[in-house]
């Protein structure tokens, strides 16, 4: 019976993945010196992924990660340092994979044209290396006097009888030999027990084999490599060992990690369709966790059936039972709603983890000397919200490092060492996450930013604005200080996204900048986005949530502070600021609007940039609430972002502040010029 290996791809492609990364990162380590252990890690990556592609079938994949395994590998003996050309061309050779791998992960065509390119890189390298050894090697004869003179070896190969579950077949391996040379095959079946007591997961035969031809051990312990942990390997020779010199050139022979197809190229992997599982690693502390409160949890049940003897029955001596067992109930709901909310956890390791390659790659490019360093990598964060700050983190980055790090020449004439310091550093406050991204570079030049805003209009000639305003110009669509447009920045675009991606995780980015010294991004985020804190308003006969995150503050309206003008939108004076009221009854077409404002309450909101007053008839407290998407059972709807259960069994919708500025400006409740110069 065979084993369908089909059943452990994914599995191989998401530990295929981690290999890379720690290929990647290993990398990196390596500045023109060659540390064993790092170089040791990076090796027994690229092991792993070549052993399971060949497992698999995926032949180009072994075929290419061979010749990064024989690199390393040279590498590991002291025979190559590990200098910038060798290991740039390695981190192409990882990118070249990552593309690979996913490309087979999604059931599509990779781009072999590329893979071909880089591994004639690697073996130009191997080549220069052959060459240099070759010129100094005295060449060394066999024990017939012949050098390269054929060898015969004997295989003993007895598998352990679980070596099938491990997704290994024996008879792959078998045909692996035969393209080594002349192979002859005798079968032992000794152990085979009858029909009627076989487990067909088992593996019941052993193989004693001759194979012919110019070849060493090395080569042939690398067709078990895989495999030798779940076997009894003995391999002989039945005449004497070909030359040292001889073994390393046939050492880098093509490993091809199955037979090749009938016209001699790789056989190609069978397609299947692309599947994205959405899986996730979770430690066994939390899964221990979890069930410990299941089990909590049916012991409350229990208790609580034990009540349970009828109304006409019920006894008033119960009562204070029943109240400690809903008390009870209570605390183990919300302690396995945490826990259950802890599995989607993620160290944020998994963002940080692509930015050392980023780094390294955009300093080359800028001429510029940057240091990387990242704390608080183990801070955990919902898988949902990891996925999504990704892209506004590269910004950041890329900002810091074009527009703050100075080239060395500059720096070192004002007085500060030669290569940059980027920082990336993540910790828990409150029930949110903050990241920050710093940098020790030159910093914001204020004058530069309002001189820009003015030329552009965005703020009047005559404005004098403190520093903290100034900055947060930056995030306006199409604000660019670069004096060059390049492929790193100057477009204008991509600082008003960043904000704006943020704040539809419901989180918030500030900015704080001293010329001359540096500049630091701190990104606020909540923690999950399956649950929120929320505001509960009354609007008409409905029930309504803001998100905590995006309320400004609440006030009773006074009248003497509103500004009516024909033909526009009326206005609420806070302070210093003249803020658009959005009657909600209209946005939502709740009915008529109220006759007078001085009957509700206002709550000062801020979404896409702006602040705006939202009309609310009645504050009704606050709670957590669970989201429920709309978009999964219905359509999307402007301005909501989704519902939620409460407890008296009603749905309230959950705004959407970003998307309700937005209607309520498309419905003229905003007025565009005044709203801009107010926030400005």
């Amino acid at each position: 019976m065979s084993i369908d290996v089909s059943q452990f791809h994914q599995t191989f492609f998401e530990e295929s993945f981690e290999g890379l990364d720690i290929m990647e990162s290993g990398l990196l380590e390596l500045d023109d010196r060659t540390d064993p252990e790092t170089i040791n890690a990076i090796f027994r990556a690229a092991h792993s992924i070549k052993g399971g592609s060949a497992t698999f079938g995926f032949n180009e994949v072994a075929t290419f990660t061979h010749a990064m395994e024989t690199l390393l590998d040279e590498m590991r003996d002291g025979r190559r340092t590990a200098d910038r050309a060798t290991v740039d061309v390695l981190l192409k050779a990882v990118d070249c994979l990552r593309e690979t791998i996913a490309a087979l992960r999604d059931g599509k065509t990779a781009d072999m044209e590329q893979a071909r390119e880089i591994q004639a890189q690697m073996e130009t390298l191997l080549g220069q290396a052959t060459a240099v050894q070759d010129v100094s090697a005295t060449p060394v004869q066999n024990g017939d006097g012949v050098k390269g003179q054929p060898q015969t070896w004997e295989i003993v190969f007895k598998p352990r009888a679980h070596l099938l579950q491990t997704g290994n077949d024996p008879a792959r391996l078998i045909r692996e030999l035969e393209q080594l040379g002349a192979l002859k095959v005798q079968v032992n079946d000794s152990a085979l027990p009858p029909l009627d007591q076989m487990e067909p997961e088992r593996c019941y035969l052993s193989w004693r084999m001759r194979l012919g031809g110019p070849l060493d051990e090395a080569a042939i312990r690398e067709i078990f490599e895989w495999v030798e942990d779940d076997c009894e390997l003995d391999i002989h020779p039945l005449t004497p060992q070909p030359a040292a010199a001889e073994r390393k050139s046939e050492a880098r022979k093509e490993y091809t990690g199955g037979k090749p197809a009938s016209d001699g190229t790789a056989a190609q992997p069978r397609k299947t369709a692309a599947k994205d599982s959405g899986s996730i690693r979770v430690s066994i502390d939390k899964i221990d966790h979890l069930i410990n409160m299941v089990g909590e949890l049916v012991i409350t049940q229990s208790m609580m059936g034990n009540l349970d003897g009828g109304f006409e029955d019920f006894d008033v001596n119960r009562l204070e039972k029943l109240r400690e067992g809903l008390a009870l109930l209570e605390r183990n709901t919300r302690e396995l709603q945490e826990s259950v909310m802890r599995i989607r956890m993620l160290p944020i390791s998994f963002v940080f983890s692509r930015f050392p390659r980023m780094v390294h790659d955009l300093s080359q490019q800028l001429g510029k000397k940057v240091h990387l360093e990242m704390s608080g990598e183990q801070t955990e964060l919902d898988k949902t919200v990891m996925e999504k700050i990704g892209d506004p983190l590269v910004h950041l980055i890329r900002n810091s490092i074009d527009h703050g790090i100075e080239p060395p020449e500059a720096r070192l004439a004002a007085g500060k060492p030669e290569a940059g310091t980027v920082l990336l550093h993540a910790y828990h406050k409150g029930g949110n996450i903050v990241i920050e991204i710093s940098d020790d570079g030159a910093g914001f030049d204020r004058d530069k930013i309002l001189r820009k805003a003015k030329e552009k209009g965005l703020v009047e000639e005559e404005a004098q604005l403190p520093d903290d305003k100034i900055y947060e110009l930056i995030f306006q669509p199409g604000f660019s200080t670069a004096d060059t447009v390049s492929d790193v920045s100057g477009r204008g675009v991509g600082m008003d996204v960043v904000r704006r991606n943020i704040r539809e995780l419901g989180g918030n980015v500030e900015v704080n900048s001293r010329h001359g010294q540096g500049t630091t991004f701190s990104i606020r985020l909540p923690l999950t986005l399956a649950i929120l804190d929320g505001q509960l308003v009354k609007i008409g006969d409905e029930t309504f949530i803001i998100p905590l995150v995006s309320i400004v503050e609440s006030l009773q309206i006074k009248p003497e502070y509103v500004n009516s003008i024909a033909g526009r939108p009326q206005l609420y004076k806070l302070r210093d600021e003249f803020i658009p009221i959005l009657c909600s009854h209209r946005i939502f077409n709740l009915g008529s609007a109220p006759r007078s404002l001085s009957n509700g309450l206002l709550v000062v909101i801020e979404g896409s940039g702006h602040k705006a007053a939202l009309y609310v008839d009645e504050l009704l407290g606050q709670q957590q609430v669970v989201i429920k998407s709309l978009e999964t059972n219905f359509q999307r709807v402007a301005g909501i972002s989704g519902a939620t259960i409460l407890g008296d069994g009603t749905v309230a919708l959950i705004l959407d502040v970003e998307g309700l500025v937005h209607l309520a400006r498309q419905q003229g409740e905003i007025d565009e010029s005044k709203s801009i110069r107010a926030v400005a």
